[in-house]
């Protein structure tokens, strides 16, 4: 199956999964799809001591979950403290050069491997208002990661962690309220997802370099996004810019 056909095959069933189990089970058929052993979407927090609605779902093995928790690693895993530096999806051999690595950071890794967990692709998610979040993929210990399907990841795992807020109750779908841009917000919007600089973006237009920054600026206040990334996530899973705009 084409890579972009496999995102777009996950992405019609996370919008129209109804519950996180659903949700669950695209994520499985994707990650086999791909070849990819494990996902995880998860806030960044203590779940044994969460309050209120928060995203986590997962196919780890049980057993790395209950030393997680017990350790509390929600919040100072390694890979997660990466993330919130990051705009984009990132390798896990890449943390060490991101983040400064303590002893602890190093033993959890080892941890993680020995349970099986190997060499994994990390999404961020970061929204105004809420704790920090993210998604990612990882392969069985020994394993090389699948470096062709990282694209794919990252807007699976944007996708992804829409969704799960949404069944999950973080984000409130209920109103049926979605964000509404002027015609040239969402041209901007279009070509940033397709991987445009401003400066780009304006001579395309034919307006000033100013105005394209402005406009995405705007953008992102209506989605409630801080990140360009993000801003296309959103703007692709509210069916705001599809698949084929972005060919």
């Amino acid at each position: 199956m084409p890579r972009f056909a496999i995102a777009e095959a996950f992405i019609a069933d996370a919008r129209s999964a109804p519950n996180i189990e659903m949700l669950r089970a695209a994520l499985l058929e994707c990650c086999e799809t791909m070849g990819i052993r494990y996902f995880a979407l998860t806030h960044h927090i203590d779940f044994r001591q969460a309050v209120g609605p928060a995203v986590r779902i997962h196919n780890y093995p049980p057993s790395w979950q209950d030393w997680f928790d017990a350790n509390g690693l929600g919040k100072c895993d390694p890979v997660h403290r990466a993330s919130h530096i990051a705009s984009i999806g990132f390798a896990w051999s890449d943390v060490p050069g991101m983040i400064k690595m303590t002893p602890e950071d190093r033993f959890i890794l080892e941890q993680a491997h020995r349970v099986g967990i190997g060499e994994g692709f990390t999404i961020p998610s970061s929204v105004p208002g809420e704790v920090l979040g993210s998604c990612s993929f990882a392969v069985s210990a020994g394993e090389d990661f699948p470096i062709e399907f990282q694209l794919v990841c990252q807007l699976v795992g944007g996708f992804a962690f829409e969704a799960a807020r949404r069944l999950s109750g973080v984000r409130d779908y209920a109103s049926g309220r979605l964000p509404i841009l002027t015609d040239r917000q969402r041209d901007c919007v279009l070509w940033a997802a397709r991987g445009k600089t401003d400066w780009e973006i304006s001579v395309i237009l034919g307006v000033g370099h100013e105005t394209v920054i402005q406009h995405l600026k705007h953008a992102r206040e209506r989605y409630g996004v801080q990140k360009r990334a993000l801003l296309a996530v959103r703007a692709l899973f509210d069916g705001l810019i599809s698949f084929s705009d972005m060919r």
